[in-house]
């Protein structure tokens, strides 16, 4: 009796069995289905205890299992676009075992990676570079004339991004690459009739592509006429699919398409995949898929399962910072019909919903752009309106170029508000928001705010929307972490409950603390907890903390107007990149104190187990005082 049918008969898991792709290849399909449940299982029970993305990957599960079937990696190259739904794919390539550490502390990236396993041939985190970094190996492949076959995931979102048609106008004939493109949301193609679906099953055969190669290879050597009357068929052809359901985008390309699939048919998968690994070109294969397939939950309400939080995560007490700019941008917004919010698709994490049922006319979702959506919102103040683009830190490195050509330099107002700001322990590298200061820091007329409470973000926007105009500042950026206001700053700073927006020390005038900590953002409370260590050793460490980042020489003077005498330790701590930061800027005005900079160390930094990233990235609460405490 076979391994398998002992496994069915006993009902021993068949996830159990299957450590690698060649282990996979073993299984029988008509175990798949199951193979498949188990697999949902494996994610829910996982994902909801460790947090993640749970919606995309449970609708990629056949999918997954098909693409693993029909080639051979690592031999052959995988990509995800974007990577949060290759979670499958890790199941399957040997880090099943280590999945209790998804986005943990030294654990397995929610994202692919390159350093972490062999099978993750390219790292992603960000949106619509998959088909680059494709285009990119099938080339390299061709360059070598080896037979290798590279194999990019794509959702229907990343299409509204740029990046993704620069690749398709630069594919060459003759490359090993099959496009999955992955339509889990948007409608790109028209509703599938039972014609068209049979059509479909009929492409998806050998034997079409087949009779379809032989019957061109007979026409075209038929002399004088064949070559004509091939070229006639193919246009009757297009023409007549063309009545049925619609001018194909990637056929008019010239690509091989195949579909729409079934996308939860494991059989029809593989036949498709095999099809396309049969083409001597490029083929797209078409796939519909549902979020949270399998589990009822989340394909009810994919948005809510999209990412999920940690099981031991602390539940939120009150409003993020987030859900405050929203509100708060939606109430300024009734009093001035200029002001416009815009963001790249992301609605709900920058917490614009409000303001999207309030004012439709003035929402504007521009995709995956933020390239675009610079530019765009440049566009609307040259016409006079007052563009807010609330955007994520580590996404508004994608729209530097615009940010300088297009609004800077032609002096046009533009509000930032820049969402998860500062180290991401949970998403990683990919998600840190520690180059926007730096990035900023450069461009002329530019203010940055770091408010650390909801009534100083609130009076931040309302001073960066009205202050915001040619004769003040091009851009008014506003910067905040994915979190609630932290009771612990805001008791610290204004213990009397008077909150103003400005820059707060915590020593009485006159008093001479040991050492002065000069911070930005919610960093400071890394601040606050060192002078709590020093104060056990008997040290008095002052806390300067600025929600206005300064801009010239006269703010420098007056930071240092508000420090006791210059044999004060300063240290300029910083939750952001050293080169181009605030704390290299200001080193030089502070140069007759004994100063140091405390940045993040490796731009990259990922937290290690036991450690957690500020400890990892060097700004922790126990970097400040032992740079107190150093001679």
């Amino acid at each position: 009796m076979s391994k398998k049918r002992t496994a069915e008969i006993t009902g021993e898991s068949l996830l159990d069995q299957v450590n690698s792709p060649e282990d996979l290849k073993k299984i029988p399909s008509q175990d798949m289905p199951r193979l498949a449940g188990e697999i949902r299982a494996f994610l829910v029970r996982h994902v909801t205890e460790t947090g993640g993305h749970l919606a995309s990957n449970l609708g990629v599960v056949e999918l997954t299992l098909a693409i693993h079937t029909v080639f051979s990696f690592p031999e052959d190259h995988l990509i995800f676009d974007v990577g949060h739904q290759s979670y499958v794919h890790k199941i399957l390539t040997g880090r099943k075992d280590r999945f209790d550490t998804l986005r943990q502390n030294g654990g397995l990236s929610g994202f692919t990676r390159r350093a972490e396993s062999p099978y993750d041939c390219f790292g992603a985190g960000h949106s619509s570079t998959s088909l680059s970094a494709a285009l990119g190996f099938a080339e390299a492949d061709y360059l070598q004339g080896k037979k290798s076959f590279t194999v990019a995931v794509v959702g229907d979102g990343a299409f509204t991004g740029g990046m993704i048609h620069e690749a398709l106008n630069n594919l060459k004939p003759g490359r090993r690459l099959v496009i999955i493109l992955n339509e889990n949301e948007m409608s790109i193609s028209k509703n599938i009739g039972r014609f068209a679906a049979h059509m479909a099953r009929i492409r998806t055969r050998s034997s079409y592509y087949k009779a379809k190669n032989f019957t061109g290879k007979v026409l075209r050597h038929i002399p004088l006429i064949g070559k004509p009357i091939f070229r006639g068929m193919l246009a009757m052809k297009k023409s007549f699919k063309n009545a049925l359901y619609g001018s194909n985008y990637f056929e008019d390309m010239g690509l091989y398409y195949l579909g729409p699939v079934d996308g939860h048919n494991y059989t029809t998968l593989v036949a498709a995949l095999q099809e396309a690994r049969n083409y001597s070109g490029i083929t797209v294969v078409h796939v519909k898929t549902r979020k949270g397939a399998g589990y009822p939950e989340a394909e009810n309400d994919p948005n809510r399962y999209h990412s999920v939080r940690p099981a031991a995560a602390p539940k939120r007490k009150g409003p993020t910072f987030s859900c405050i700019l929203g509100r708060e941008l939606t109430s300024l917004a009734r009093e001035d019909d200029r002001i416009c919010a815009i963001t790249a698709a992301m609605c709900e994490g920058t917490g614009l919903n409000p303001f999207r049922e309030a004012f439709p006319s003035r929402y504007f979702d521009v995709g995956i752009a933020e390239e675009h959506a610079v530019t765009f919102a440049a566009g609307l103040s040259a016409s006079g309106f007052k563009p807010v683009f609330a955007v994520y830190s580590t996404f508004l490195q994608r729209s530097y170029d615009q940010l300088i050509h297009d609004c800077s330099l032609q002096n046009l107002p533009l509000t930032l508000c820049i969402d998860r700001a500062g180290l991401n322990p949970g998403d990683g590298p990919t998600h840190h928001g520690i180059f926007d200061v730096s990035m900023l820091l450069q461009l002329p007329r530019t203010r940055i705010y770091a408010p650390v409470t909801g009534e100083t973000l609130a009076e931040a926007l309302r001073l960066a929307i009205s202050e915001n105009g040619p004769e003040w500042h091009s851009i008014c950026s506003i910067r905040y972490p994915n979190a609630e206001p932290d009771d612990i700053i805001r008791r610290h700073f204004f213990p009397d409950g008077k909150v103003s927006l400005g820059w707060h020390k915590d020593w009485a005038d006159g008093d001479k603390p040991d050492a002065v900590v000069v911070t930005y953002g919610t960093i400071v409370r890394q601040a606050i907890e060192a002078g709590r260590i020093l104060k056990e050793r008997g040290k008095n460490l002052g806390i300067l903390l600025m929600e206005r980042l300064p801009e010239d020489a006269a703010d420098a003077d007056e930071l240092k107007d508000a420090i006791p005498d210059t044999d004060t330790r300063i240290i300029l701590l910083e939750e952001g990149v050293y080169n181009g930061g605030l704390g290299e800027r200001l080193r030089p005005a502070f140069r007759e104190y004994h100063t140091s900079v405390l940045a993040v160390k490796d731009p990259f930094v990922t937290a290690e187990k036991d450690r957690d990233i500020w400890t990892c990235a060097g700004i922790s609460a126990d970097d400040i005082v032992r740079e107190c405490e150093e001679n």
